[in-house]
């Protein structure tokens, strides 16, 4: 089959990257002719692993002397640097990272998407699912792949109503997720719940679950709540003064939390780690992962926590861990924001070797079901599925 892909930026780091390139990687490898397009480039090489018979393309190219110039490279930063202070038309501004498109990036976006002939082109996030939808042409299969719930406020909402029925299907992580859109769509839109993978190549060694270590993961806003870990800790020190809890990620909140972590008097018992490409070695180290999120969509890192055989202790968030953790089995889930529960449920997985490695063999377990494999052949039906629809063979 012809997959396309459409990232906002191939050449960054962050959970819908990873996962983007771990399929395509594992669908080229099975066969299909693959391609990501990536409407900015960051780098001058893609930073998470992707098969090398993925064909990744930038769309308007890095500034000329930070990469390989060729007339082409330069014409697409020359459109992109004059245009970028107006307001993209294809995608959305109620879109945080809309910011970064503008009337340029939407030139090559369209060029793009309308030659995609007999192929099936994949929107990986709002405003590129918006943009799919606008430039779309009626020989190929346009699918909105959802990593987050439905935005709520009026932009979206219209947007929503607007441009999504001009798409073929939306793809959702989480069945609340599927419940949300069909409400909002009905007959209108179909909808599809494909979760997502241990990533490709993803092999952890298990976790012994011998340390007094915990570990958390992600980028360092507000939606990740690690405020909240950081206050949930202090009542953990309270009763195990010997854990220490690791938090890997970087991001614009790392020097407002480090504040409230010498606050709170927790300097030598919480460390953030910042950026690390060895997070199999971390959770190899650790003998539980905690998920402090206020939101999430279908949280990799703690499917990735899992496969290592870590418990997962989190905060019953949506959307995305109910779906993974399998409450008093696999870990614990508790009311979300509740940091007194969160401290308890650490506490109570510290406390308890033997119920750490029940909670560790059955999240093994557990992980097994999302496997790359299995996960690309439920992306091979749908994608069989709406391009008979269309009458399109999609290069099969």
């Amino acid at each position: 089959m012809r997959i396309r892909y459409l990232l906002l930026n191939a050449y960054g780091r962050g959970g819908t990257i990873r996962t983007t390139l771990s399929m395509a990687s594992v669908l080229a490898e099975r066969g299909h002719d693959v391609e990501v397009a990536s409407v900015l480039q960051s780098a001058q090489a893609p930073q998470m692993p992707v098969s090398p018979r993925v064909r990744v393309v930038s769309l308007t190219g890095r500034r000329p002397g930070l990469g390989r110039v060729t007339p082409s490279s330069t014409l697409r930063w020359s459109v992109k640097v004059a245009l970028r202070r107006t307001d993209t038309r294809l995608g959305a501004s109620s879109d945080r990272r809309a910011t970064s498109m503008s009337r340029g990036t939407d030139v090559w976006v369209r060029r793009w998407v309308r030659a995609q002939e007999d192929a099936v082109v994949i929107g990986t996030r709002h405003s590129l699912a918006l943009a799919l939808a606008r430039s779309r042409t009626g020989r190929q299969v346009a699918l909105a792949q959802e990593h987050n719930y439905m935005r709520r406020d009026d932009e979206s909402r219209a947007a929503y109503a607007a441009h999504y029925p001009s798409l073929d299907a939306v793809a959702v992580l989480t069945e609340q997720d599927a419940a949300t859109y069909r409400k909002a769509f009905g007959e209108r839109l179909p909808v599809h719940v494909v979760h997502n993978a241990v990533p490709h190549g993803w092999d952890p060694t298990p976790s012994p679950l011998t340390s007094t270590t915990a570990l958390a993961a992600g980028q360092l806003i507000p939606r990740k709540g690690f405020d909240l870990l950081v206050t949930a800790w202090a009542g953990v020190a309270r009763e195990h003064p010997d854990w220490r809890l690791r938090v890997l990620g970087s991001g614009a909140q790392r020097a407002e939390l480090e504040a409230a972590v010498a606050t709170a008097g927790l300097t030598d018992v919480v460390t953030f780690v910042g950026f690390t490409p060895d997070v199999a070695g971390e959770m190899a180290a650790a003998s539980m992962f905690v998920l402090s999120s206020r939101s999430e969509g279908f949280p990799m890192v703690v499917l990735e926590a899992m496969a290592a055989g870590l418990p997962v202790v989190a905060f019953d968030c949506p959307t995305g861990p109910r779906e993974l953790v399998d409450d008093g089995v696999t870990g614990l889930l508790v009311p979300r924001r509740d940091t007194a529960a969160l401290a308890a449920a650490v506490s109570r997985v510290a406390s308890d070797p033997d119920l750490r490695h029940r909670m560790g063999a059955a999240a093994i377990e557990r992980a097994r079901r999302f496997d790359a494999e299995s996960v690309a052949t439920r992306w091979e039906q749908v994608f069989a599925e709406l391009g008979d629809a269309k009458g399109l063979s999609l290069g099969r």
